[in-house]
């Protein structure tokens, strides 16, 4: 039977390290949790430790196993919270300023490299040239469209 706890406890610890790897949501986590705090209990009771024994050393496996799947489970859904923050996607809202006059596409420098852009849609039609600012609106593959920029959009 002490074996048997032996190996109960070190399969929950090794679930409880895959929590920390796979967005399970903490449901390997509690299940490892489980086999922790039984596995220790088992492992104390076979090998000749009183029931008082038996109850503190589950309770202890306990609060600290839960502990640390608490912080694990509070740090992963923090961080499927936030979006990309990469990639074109991330270039909605930049500003940036025309190289080459938009007349319907042109050139925009935004973040450091040379995009394709054209005017969005809802922008009045007008011709955008060399050196005036403007903001990133959407991406649609590797063009980029942008709307004139405002003035408090330039100060920030």
């Amino acid at each position: 039977m002490v074996i048997l706890g032996v190996v109960m406890v070190l399969a929950g610890a090794g679930l409880m390290a895959a929590e920390a790897h796979v967005p399970t949501a903490g449901a390997l986590g509690l299940i490892g949790l489980i086999s922790l705090v039984a596995g220790g209990a088992i492992a104390v009771d076979a090998s000749g430790g009183g029931p008082a024994l038996v109850i503190v050393v589950a309770l202890v496996l306990l609060l600290i196993a839960g502990a640390a799947l608490a912080t694990v489970v509070r740090g992963a859904a923090s961080v499927a919270r936030k979006g990309a923050k990469t990639g074109a996607e991330a270039l909605v809202g930049h500003v940036g300023v025309v190289r080459n006059a938009l007349e319907p596409v042109g050139q925009v420098f935004v973040d450091g490299a040379l995009w394709n852009a054209r005017l969005c849609a809802f922008e009045e039609p007008a011709v955008l040239a060399a050196g005036d600012h403007v903001v990133v609106e959407q991406v649609k593959g590797l063009t980029l469209s942008v709307r004139r920029a405002e003035e408090w959009e330039l100060e920030i």
